[in-house]
């Protein structure tokens, strides 16, 4: 394993002296070279000419930014343009500096542009912040080189590039740096109140922007309170400082974002009166900590634990029943087995891996083989800071991978923890390549092993062997249909009819809302289960697509004209290409689209 292979490699001046990269412009233009490197440079153009943004989400989260601007409430996030108005479950905190970058660009560049900018700028904004954090967090235990590293570790991660490439405006790269922030805060010996406070804060903002780091916050808490039962008083600052932080900062974040004829409803999906709960026993459990006189043994501390973890559990379940299942309560089957369980987000690993190896081994295998490297660092390290450090970041990495197997998602704030073990594994094999003793196959081996947790080499490797290379014939139609039905001229196309409803397949909502001025029934989000629902029966069968267009009212049906392989077409894709003609509808003539349009056929019945 990697750490096993480098007990006897040193970082540090004496190491540096003696490697060939000593020199501290070689080792900075590697992370140049990583950073030219970096995953979405190459869709900057099409972003600021066309805002061809990476994800759905992006687009909706635009969109969102875009209603803001133009004069929507704060507290207001409904989107009007879609069927039922469902109000979006995002923060707003992300939604105000995208805003603020927009209006900075628009006097210089107009208002479309300004929002390319502003789609371009925040994640590498973001980046820049998570390598800042990143960097200091290594520097402060390993050194400069090590730090370096441990960016350029960075921009060889498939899930980091793809976390913080331009025109990522979803809220995933800040809940990752805050994540890494608050685990830097506390990974250290001796950590004080004041760490603790400042984790306690970043975990507050997390909730607030979402709740998909949730797991690692409570992983955090559990860890300090372990701590706390095996310590006693000399453990209590960082448990204090945390508890009282998170259950203070996540109801003023709740109060900024939230209007207050919502403070008392239940949202399983959104910081809300259920986390709040546990945010606030976080709280009180700290406090009560603080108030045990000093003497009293570990018996008793795990007594007042196991008092506070059955009433803050007792009080959910009894308060909030509805958010035990988890975020998507109320979901149909049939939305949550058509389309829930098939977003790319929400894959599996042995899903992911049976349709694009390259990605399952580059996202997956960086995250095992870190978790195992810092896990055997944190055992074997000498330094008690450096073992402080390694033991957080493996435990964030085997949750992060227990998270993963079952959902794709679970490794998006894991994978940012790998440079931290990556970078110092880097540094001791290069000081390898010169220590006296050193064999030729071990400096090999070494240096092999360092490289195992960059995302990179293993897609280097899956391009060798054919059966690994690149994604199956289903996910690259997906991936061509989206790029060009989704494209703004393809949707502004559609703006020389009058502004109506339309329906059309579930990913092509957000760009018809960003793109032109025609409301739709559907987009991918879970909140807006009625449109869901149109759009999955409305294209699983051609014989009922005119039924359930009167049934919502649709003024217009929109379906994507685009080659496909015909084994793995579905239904939708067969009405797109003219294969299959819908019944009881009458086509639309639209030019310059690859989008095909028809209405409801005169005298057809409207619901």
């Amino acid at each position: 394993m990697p750490a096993a292979l480098l007990p006897q490699a040193r970082s540090g001046p004496r190491a540096a002296q003696a490697s060939p990269f000593e020199r501290p412009a070689l080792v900075w233009l590697l992370v140049l070279a990583g950073v030219v490197g970096f995953t979405g440079w190459a869709g900057i153009g099409a972003i600021l000419r066309d805002l061809r943004l990476p994800d759905t989400d992006d687009v909706m989260r635009l969109v969102q930014v875009r209603d803001l601007l133009a004069g929507q409430s704060w507290f207001d996030l409904a989107q009007a343009r879609h069927a039922g108005a469902p109000p979006m479950h995002w923060s707003r905190l992300v939604d105000a500096p995208v805003a603020g970058l927009i209006l900075l660009a628009r006097p210089f560049a107009g208002a479309s542009l300004a929002e390319g900018i502003a789609a371009v700028a925040w994640p590498l904004v973001l980046l820049g912040l998570y390598a800042a954090i990143l960097y200091r967090g290594v520097h402060r235990l390993f050194g400069w080189r090590a730090a370096a590293f441990a960016l350029f570790a960075a921009t060889q991660s498939v899930v980091v590039s793809g976390l913080f490439a331009p025109g990522r405006i979803d809220h995933h790269n800040v809940q990752t740096c805050a994540i890494v922030a608050l685990a830097l805060s506390l990974a250290r010996s001796g950590a004080t109140l004041r760490d603790g406070v400042r984790a306690g804060a970043l975990a507050a903002l997390s909730l607030a922007v979402g709740l998909e780091a949730l797991p690692f916050i409570a992983l955090a808490g559990l860890v300090l309170a372990g701590l706390w039962l095996r310590a006693g008083r000399a453990a209590l600052p960082p448990f204090l400082g945390f508890g009282l932080a998170l259950g203070l900062v996540a109801p003023a974040l709740f109060l900024v974002q939230t209007a207050p004829a919502l403070w008392s409803a239940t949202a399983c999906d959104a910081l809300s009166p259920p986390w709040l709960w546990l945010a606030a026993s976080a709280g009180l459990t700290a406090a009560a900590a603080s108030l045990l006189p000093g003497g009293w043994g570990a018996g008793r501390r795990l007594g007042l634990l196991v008092a506070c973890g059955l009433a803050a559990a007792g009080g959910f379940l009894l308060l909030f029943p509805t958010c035990v299942a988890g975020p998507f309560t109320g979901m149909p089957d049939l939305v949550r087995r058509e389309w829930l369980v098939r977003v790319q987000e929400m894959l599996p690993a042995r899903h992911l891996a049976g349709h694009a190896p390259d990605l399952a081994l580059a996202g997956y295998l960086p995250v095992l083989i870190g978790a195992v490297a810092a896990s055997l660092w944190a055992w074997r390290g000498r330094e008690a800071g450096q073992r402080a450090l390694m033991a957080a970041t493996a435990g964030a990495l085997w949750l992060g991978l227990a998270l993963g197997v079952p959902q794709v998602r679970g490794l998006y704030v894991a994978a940012a923890f790998v440079p931290l073990v990556a970078g110092p594994l880097l540094d001791r094999a290069v000081a390898l390549l010169r220590t006296p003793g050193a064999t030729a196959s071990r400096q090999v081996a070494a240096l092999a092993a360092s490289l195992a947790p960059c995302g990179k080499a293993w897609l280097l490797l899956a391009s060798l062997l054919p059966v690994l290379a690149g994604p199956d014939k289903a996910m690259e139609a997906e991936r061509i249909a989206w790029q060009t039905c989704g494209d703004a001229k393809a949707i502004a196309a559609l703006d020389v009819l009058p502004p109506g409803l339309i329906l059309a397949r579930i990913d092509l909502g957000p760009a018809l809302l960003l793109h032109g001025h025609h409301a739709v029934v559907a987009a991918p989000y879970h909140r807006a289960l009625p449109g869901l629902v149109a759009a999955l029966e409305a294209f699983h069968d051609a014989d009922a697509l005119a039924a359930v267009a009167a049934r919502v009212r649709a003024d217009y049906i929109v379906a994507c004209d685009t080659p496909a392989d015909p084994a793995v077409s579905s239904v939708a894709d067969r009405i797109g290409r003219g294969e299959i003609i819908p019944p009881g509808l009458e086509p639309v003539p639209v030019p310059d689209t690859p989008l095909r349009v028809w209405r409801p056929a005169a005298g057809a019945a409207r619901g």
